[in-house]
């Protein structure tokens, strides 16, 4: 007598990876949550507000100083190429090469820790922490700053290059002239923002972080976004090679690229990724 043949089910979808080995690759490939980045950055602000004054100046020097290799790569890179439309398409990723050198080096960058530090005094809110934000800005600023003239001062002063790569310097300085604060204003805003969006994704970039630093920086240059400390390089370039005077620099570029980078690092991203993981605990 034969048996009926017992109808078989599909197999359950549920359960299907058990051993520990297949857990763990799957824990690998989830990405990690904005709580998760949140608390990575947040973490990397509070060790910066408690790094020494003397650390944070050595640091943020040699960021300055780094910061400057953006302007010779650009220029070298342009006066190289013929003189068509499509140049600055590649002499522009040369701008990237200083952020690779300071974000990767772990170099303190005024516009950097517009989120680091901002996250600790979102979530507390309490003077001295201000009092640390404040000192944070104020040395790695001015130290950033200073990197940036030696740097300059030394390409202006000292012929390391030949005349065409010496041209292409100029004429980068140059093309960043002629427009209002409130543009400058404005375009510093977007650079302030995409730096602290780069800062952002960071943390789950794993090996995309290049790709991540060079995409982001890459847009800053080729819009035209004003960066503070990348710009310093080439306004005391100019000032220093007298086609513009400190007053020029100060009223034109610092002031309003300044203002720009901490309104877009801190009130578009800050706050912003501080509401969103804040408001998601409630």
């Amino acid at each position: 007598m034969i048996k009926k043949q017992e109808k078989s089910e599909p197999p359950s979808t549920e359960g299907a990876v058990n051993t520990r080995i297949e857990k763990k690759q799957v824990e690998e490939r989830i990405a990690i949550t904005a709580h998760v980045v949140y608390e990575t950055i947040r973490r990397e602000g509070d060790e910066e507000l408690h790094r020494p004054a003397a650390a944070l100046a050595w640091s943020a020097l040699a960021a300055g100083l780094a910061m400057g290799f953006s302007f010779i790569a650009e220029a070298l890179l342009a006066s190289f190429l013929p003189n068509h439309p499509w140049r600055q398409l590649i002499s522009r990723v040369g701008y990237s090469v200083g952020f690779l050198i300071v974000v990767l080096g772990r170099q303190q960058l005024f516009t950097e820790n517009t989120l680091t530090a901002v996250l600790p005094l979102l979530l507390h809110k309490e003077w001295k922490i201000f009092v640390r934000v404040a000192r944070l800005w104020g040395v790695v600023l001015g130290a950033n700053l200073v990197g940036t003239f030696l740097f300059a001062l030394c390409i202006a002063h000292v012929a390391i290059f030949d005349s065409p790569v010496r041209q292409s310097l100029m004429e980068i300085g140059v093309s960043h002239l002629g427009s209002s604060f409130w543009i400058v204003f404005v375009r510093a805003i977007f650079a302030g923002w995409l730096i602290a969006l780069m800062v952002w994704l960071l943390p789950g970039a794993e090996s995309a972080r290049v790709s991540i630093i060079i995409i982001i920086t890459y847009l800053i240059t080729l819009g035209g976004f004003n960066h503070i400390i990348a710009g310093s390089t080439t306004m005391f370039y100019l000032v220093l090679m007298k086609s513009i005077s400190w007053g020029a620099y100060f009223t034109n570029f610092f002031f309003p690229t300044l203002l720009g980078n901490i309104l877009g690092g801190v009130s578009l991203v800050a706050a912003l990724g501080h509401a969103q993981v804040v408001g998601g605990k409630e």
